[in-house]
């Protein structure tokens, strides 16, 4: 049976509101689009994680693929790359690089895999008792393991006795689901719990209840987790304190997309990847849905102004062996070429980044979850303060106490940290003003994103944005003369001599001031809210030990019942925040997560403390 049919026969004897199935080997570009048509005809939501190595094979099938489907572009880059199909209910989720190390970094989750499909186009030599328990650890109890008869009768033999050394039933298995050994069944459990110890620091806390959600926010961190929750068919309440959606930071006329890289390629460097590549499928799937979004997947050239940065580039771009369509270094002529301006640095060329409206974008997110849920928005509505009690939260506005509900999720951007549960959040909020220049007959010609020492967009709607100023905790956010000059200054500074930048012209006065939230390590923060005096009282009596150390690595970190972050995207948020939104949503629903359990920790809101106390240092 092909991988269709297969699939075919699971949805056809499965009633269950959501399905996990997982495979080995990639197969052909027609049965993975064969199973979007087959599953749009099912109800339910499902699954399918695919994992792969990553050689030139992959490559030249992703190239098809994306072909075929231009919203999917996938690269063959390690992690996990989600892709989602027929209004979110199919998640296709492409784990890529060693099998073993692939499943090891799976967050564990209440949504198991129900089957395993081992078609003709895996390499079973790869295949061992050790990994077959990593399958086992998240896989139900009765999982089925279907195997190939396409595959050689050695590799059948090999894949069945694995198969009996874990409990997993298959078709040729002389184990019924009701005879599996109960000592397997124990083995499977406890490896289980020993995963769950290890995520002790950084819990994973599935909701409650997800009858009812309430988000307090209005920007694209709202907007991307209330589409990704509307696609699981949420009821959610919308709280925004503006009198329209995306008034904030999420208001520039022009946002960058392009992921930000360390020499390294450190945990930050490769999530960022991941979520900018995810970024980017959200944008063109609600493109090719005809939202009105103004967009431009132009690249994003990014080069020096002064020596100090320009070694800096050049560390980036020489640290580590980058995919092409990630990231490619570009001499001094073809980054004028890339500009269609002169513009006579090295650099880096992101050539799958670009620009998007934000506002656009998050109105797209909004209009598209309230076709697919029940999602209500109450604007001009200022959540003051948010109260527990035992039917759940109520959200205080002006004298209303609105609610209870058991699941609330705070993505209010500037206002992250203003109530009393997230005042300790360790976020901080910068100033940003953008400059808008009318375009003239050189600048127009400008066809990519320039980052330097400032950035400057292409022409849209007859305007270039340019910024942005930087500023910690300002005062107010009126319009400043100084900042205007500073963003002109940073563009001229960058590329000197060049007639084209001397036709920037700001003196119209226009700009935009918002702040992003900025956190100290720049990964946005994604899960439960930290408790912050449940953990300085925990602190008071296991601190500055090796005792204190193995009491913070296996005891839950505390967090507030029923109450989630979202936020501290910084100045990068459309290509980090969607992603988070979408891991948040899976986390509140149950689900898988497209998340390693790096990533998972390095999103998690209590991780300033907590990697503190994992290594014993003191709590300022």
């Amino acid at each position: 049976m092909t991988v269709s049919d297969n699939i075919r026969s699971i949805l056809a004897t499965n009633n269950s509101e959501h399905i996990s199935i997982a495979m080995f080997g990639l197969g052909s570009v027609s049965q993975i689009l064969a199973l979007k048509k087959l599953h749009s005809t099912k109800n339910g939501s499902l699954t399918l994680k695919i994992f792969c190595a990553v050689d030139d094979h992959i490559e030249q099938i992703f190239k098809v693929l994306s072909q075929t489907r231009p919203e999917i572009h996938l690269v063959s880059i390690e992690g996990c790359q989600r892709v989602k199909l027929n209004h979110g209910r199919f998640i296709i989720d492409f784990h890529l690089g060693d099998y073993g190390q692939q499943l090891r970094q799976l967050p564990l989750c209440n949504s198991l895999i129900s089957h395993w499909l081992c078609s003709s186009e895996f390499e079973t030599q790869s295949m061992s008792q050790a990994l077959f328990w990593q399958m086992a650890k998240h896989s139900q109890d009765n999982c089925h393991c279907l195997i190939s008869a396409e595959l050689p009768i050695e590799s059948q033999q090999k894949l069945l006795a694995l198969c009996d050394m874990v409990g997993f039933t298959s078709e040729n298995s002389m184990v019924s689901s009701a005879q599996i050994d109960n000592v397997l069944l124990m083995e499977r459990h406890a490896l289980r719990a020993q995963q769950s110890s290890q995520q002790a620091p950084y819990p994973i806390k599935i909701a409650e209840s997800t009858t009812e959600i309430a988000v307090i926010g209005g920007g694209i961190a709202t907007a991307s987790l209330v589409l990704s929750l509307a696609e699981r068919q949420k009821k959610i309440h919308v709280f925004c304190e503006d009198s329209e959606l995306a008034q904030a930071a999420s208001g520039n006329k022009q946002g960058a997309i392009y992921p930000l890289l360390t020499p390294d390629n450190n945990s930050l460097s490769q999530y960022f990847q991941l979520a900018y590549l995810f970024s980017l499928h959200r944008l063109n799937a609600l493109a090719a849905t005809k939202y009105p979004i103004d967009f431009d997947l132009c690249g994003v050239l990014h080069t020096g102004h002064d020596e100090r940065s320009r070694k800096r580039v050049q560390k980036i771009i020489n640290g580590h062996p980058w995919n092409t369509d990630i990231a490619h270094a570009v001499n001094e002529k073809q980054s004028s070429e890339i500009a269609g301006l002169e513009i006579n640095e090295a650099g880096i060329f992101y050539p799958l980044g670009g620009w998007v409206a934000p506002q656009d974008l998050t109105q797209a997110s909004f209009e598209r979850a309230q076709q697919l849920s029940d999602v209500t928005v109450q604007l001009n509505t200022q959540i003051t303060a948010l109260e527990k009690s035992d039917a759940g939260w109520f959200l205080v506005h002006k004298q209303q106490r609105l609610g209870p509900y058991k699941t609330v999720v705070v993505a209010n951007g500037k206002s992250l940290t203003r109530f009393e549960q997230t005042k300790h959040l360790q976020v901080t909020g910068f100033r940003g003003q953008v400059s808008h220049a009318p375009t003239r007959s050189k600048l127009s010609k400008l066809s990519t994103v320039l980052c330097a020492h400032g950035y400057m967009t292409p022409v849209n709607n007859a305007l270039h944005c340019l910024g942005a100023s930087y500023v910690k905790d300002a005062d107010n956010l009126a319009y400043s003369p100084q900042e205007q000059v500073d963003n002109l200054h940073k563009i001229q500074h960058s590329y000197l001599d060049k007639d084209w930048n001397r036709d920037i012209d700001i003196s119209k006065h226009s700009a935009r001031v918002g702040v992003r939230m900025v956190t100290r390590d720049h990964a946005p923060m994604m899960g439960p809210a930290p408790d912050q005096d449940a953990i300085m009282a925990l602190y008071h009596n296991h601190q500055l030990t090796p005792a204190s150390r193995t009491f913070w690595q296996n005891t839950p970190a505390p967090v507030h019942k029923g109450l989630y972050i979202l936020g501290g995207l910084g100045s990068r948020g459309l290509s980090s925040g969607l992603l988070a939104a979408e891991a948040l949503a899976a986390q509140l629903c149950g689900e898988t997560m497209p998340l390693s359990t790096d990533f998972v920790a390095l999103l998690n809101p209590n991780r300033m403390w907590m990697r503190k106390l994992l290594k014993g240092k003191a709590l300022e």
